[in-house]
C-alpha cells in the first residue's frame, strides 16, 4: 500500500505521515511531494497510490488543482485534504472536486483515526 502525502511544509509532512502510522495505514509505504506540481509528477510516475493526502495552500500548483488534474487523469484514488481550509463552503468545493474527505489542522490522531477507519 503506497499514500502520497503533500504539504510544502517538511514538518508538516513528517507529521501527517507519523500520524498515519498510528492508523490502519502503519505499513503502508509513504510517498511525500513539497507542490501539486511534484505530486503530480509522482501520480504518473509512481502510481497507483491507495490515498492521497494533500494540503490545500501551496505554491506551484495548489491542492484544488492539483486534486482536479488527478481526476482529469481518471484517478480514483481516495482523496483527502489536511488543511486549514475548513469552511463549509471549501469543503463543499473539495468534495465538488472529487475530494473524499477534508482534516481541520490542527488535527489530533484519534481524529485522523477516526476519519480514516471510515475508509476501510
Amino acid at each position: 500500500m503506497k499514500v502520497l502525502v503533500v504539504d510544502d511544509s517538511k514538518a508538516m509532512r513528517m507529521i501527517v505521515t507519523r500520524t498515519l502510522k498510528q492508523t490502519d495505514f502503519a505499513d503502508a509505504e509513504v510517498v511525500q511531494a513539497e507542490d501539486g506540481v511534484e505530486a503530480l509528477e509522482k501520480v504518473k510516475q509512481e502510481g497507483p497510490f491507495s490515498l492521497i493526502l494533500s494540503d490545500w495552500n501551496m505554491p506551484n500548483m495548489d491542492g484544488l488543482q492539483f486534486l482536479k488534474e488527478v481526476r482529469a487523469l481518471g484517478v480514483d484514488t481516495t482523496f483527502g485534504f489536511i488543511t486549514t481550509e475548513s469552511t463549509g463552503a471549501r469543503r463543499l468545493e473539495a468534495i465538488k472536486a472529487g475530494a473524499d474527505f477534508t482534516i481541520g489542522k490542527p488535527f489530533t490522531a484519534d481524529g485522523f483515526k477516526e476519519i480514516m477507519a471510515t475508509l476501510d
